[in-house]
C-alpha cells in the first residue's frame, strides 16, 4: 500500500525532485549526455542501444520531427564511433495515426542505419500495437534482412506462436534477431500471464525455442533466476557467444550486469535520453510500484 501511495504521488512532485531519482536510469536530456554515457559503457566492454524518449504522439507533425531527430542521432553516433545501435517505438512515428506513414518514417531510419552497417530495434508496445508492429517488422525485415530486429514480451500468451509464425523470415546467414523481455504493460489476464513463476517459465520456453532454431536472442532481463536459466540453455545447446547477447536497462542491477560480463558474455545496455524523461520515469514507476522504496532512498538518503 505504501508503494502504491508513493507511486500515485510521484507524477505530482516537482520535476527537479523526481530527477534526483530518474538520473540514475536516464542518460540525460541531450544527445551529448547519451554519447557520454555510451562512451563510458563502451570503455567497460559493453555495447549500447540508444533510444530517444517519447511515444504515443497526437499528430503527424510530431512523427516527422521524431524521424528527423533519429536521423540526426544516427549521424552523430556513427561520427563518434560509438559501439551500439538504435531502438525506437513505432507509436512515436504515428503507428496509431497513420500506419503507412509510420512505416515510411521508420524505413528511412532503418535505411540510414543500414548505410552505416548498423541496426534498428523495433520496440514492442501494448497489445493494441502488437499485430501492427509485427507487420511493420515483417516489411522491414524483407528489405533490410540484417539491419532490423523486434522486441517480444514473454508474458504475452501469444509470444511462442509469434516466434513460430515468423520462422519464414529466418535464415542461417541472417538469423531472426529478437529482444526477449518479460513485458511491462498492464494487460488483461486473458492475453497475458500474471504470476511471477509462470512468466519466468514461459520466458525460458521462448528462449529455448529461439536457441533450438538458431535465432539470435537479446536476453533482456534483470532477474537472476532467468539469467541462470539462460546459462543452462546456452550450455545445453552449445550456443557460441557471438550468437546471443544479454541486455539490461541503464542503471538497473549493475552488479548482476558486471557478473554477466565477467563470465565473458556479450552485454548491451539500453540508454534512454531526451526531454520526455519525466513521462518515462513515471510510467516505469506505475508499471513497477516496488521501485518506490528505491525512490525514497534516492530522494532522502545521502549517497
Amino acid at each position: 500500500m505504501f508503494n502504491k501511495i508513493i507511486t500515485w504521488m510521484i507524477p505530482f512532485m516537482p520535476r527537479k525532485l523526481v530527477w534526483v531519482f530518474s538520473k540514475k536510469y536516464i542518460a540525460g536530456e541531450t544527445i551529448d549526455d547519451a554519447i557520454k554515457v555510451s562512451r563510458s559503457l563502451n570503455s567497460a566492454g559493453i555495447r549500447i542501444t540508444i533510444d530517444l524518449l517519447g511515444e504515443f504522439i497526437t499528430n503527424l507533425r510530431q512523427a516527422a520531427e521524431n524521424k528527423k531527430a533519429y536521423l540526426s542521432i544516427i549521424e552523430r553516433v556513427e561520427k563518434e564511433k560509438i559501439d551500439g545501435n538504435y531502438s525506437l517505438k513505432p507509436t512515436s512515428f504515428g503507428l496509431l495515426l497513420d500506419k503507412e506513414l509510420c512505416y515510411r518514417h521508420i524505413r528511412e531510419i532503418v535505411a540510414c542505419a543500414a548505410s552505416f552497417g548498423n541496426f534498428v530495434r523495433i520496440d514492442m508496445e501494448d497489445s493494441p500495437c502488437t499485430d501492427l508492429e509485427i507487420e511493420l517488422f515483417r516489411k522491414l525485415k524483407t528489405e533490410f534482412p540484417g539491419n532490423v530486429g523486434l522486441v517480444l514480451q514473454a508474458y504475452m500468451k501469444r509470444t511462442l506462436q509469434d516466434l513460430k509464425e515468423m520462422k519464414d523470415l529466418h535464415s542461417a546467414a541472417v538469423p531472426l534477431n529478437f529482444r526477449l523481455c518479460k513485458g511491462i504493460y498492464v494487460e488483461p489476464e486473458v492475453i497475458a500471464y500474471k504470476k511471477y513463476q509462470e512468466i519466468n517459465d514461459h520466458y525460458l520456453e521462448d528462449l529455448e525455442f529461439m536457441f533450438s532454431n538458431g535465432y539470435y536472442p537479446g536476453i533482456a532481463t534483470h532477474d537472476k533466476p532467468l539469467v541462470e536459466g539462460a546459462y543452462k540453455l546456452i550450455e545445453k545447446y552449445k550456443v557460441p557467444k557471438q550468437a546471443y547477447e544479454f541486455q539490461m536497462l541503464y542503471g538497473v542491477t549493475p552488479d548482476l550486469r558486471k557478473n554477466i560480463v565477467g563470465k565473458g558474455h556479450s552485454m548491451r545496455v539500453y540508454v534512454p535520453f531526451g526531454k520526455e524523461w519525466f513521462g518515462y520515469s513515471t510510467r516505469r514507476l506505475k508499471e513497477n510500484p516496488k521501485m518506490a522504496s528505491h525512490i525514497i532512498k534516492a530522494l532522502f538518503v545521502r549517497g
